[in-house]
C-alpha cells in the first residue's frame, strides 16, 4: 500500500539558523537514505514557504484565487514523502522516523486503491 506523509511545523527550513537546517538536511538525507534501502521510498519533496501557495475556490462557478495555505494554522504543510508499505502500522513506524516528527508532526494517510481510481490513472 501507498502512504502519503505530510510533514507540518511550525518553522520551514528557511527559518532556521544555518547551522540548524544544515543539520537538518543532513537528517533528512539520512532518513531517505535509510527508507530508499528499505524498499518504502516512493517519492518525497520539501515545499516552499506558504507565503508562496495560492488556494483556489470554485464557488457558482467562479475561481476565487487567494493567497496562502488553505487553512488558518501555526503547523504548515512543509513537504512529504510517499512510502510503500505492508499496512498503517509499518506506515507509522516509517513516520515516526522522519527528521520532522520531532519538531512538528507527521500525518500519516493511505491513498485510495479502488477499481474506480486505479481506472482514472491515478494509483501512480
Amino acid at each position: 500500500m501507498k502512504f502519503l506523509c505530510l510533514i507540518c511545523a511550525e518553522q520551514m527550513m528557511e527559518d532556521l539558523e544555518p547551522d540548524d537546517r544544515a543539520g537538518h538536511f543532513a537528517e533528512y538525507a539520512a532518513f531517505t537514505e535509510a527508507i530508499r534501502r528499505e524498499g518504502h521510498f516512493v517519492s518525497a519533496n520539501r515545499l516552499l514557504p506558504a507565503a508562496t501557495a495560492r488556494t483556489v475556490r470554485v464557488r457558482d462557478g467562479q475561481a476565487k484565487v487567494t493567497d496562502g495555505p488553505f487553512a488558518e494554522t501555526r503547523e504548515l504543510i512543509g513537504g512529504y514523502y510517499l512510502i510503500e508499505a505492508q499496512d498503517m502500522d509499518a506506515a507509522l513506524a516509517v513516520a515516526a522516523r522522519i527528521p520532522g516528527a520531532q519538531r512538528g508532526c507527521v500525518e500519516v494517510r493511505p491513498l485510495a486503491d479502488d477499481p474506480q481510481t486505479r481506472a482514472l490513472g491515478l494509483d501512480g
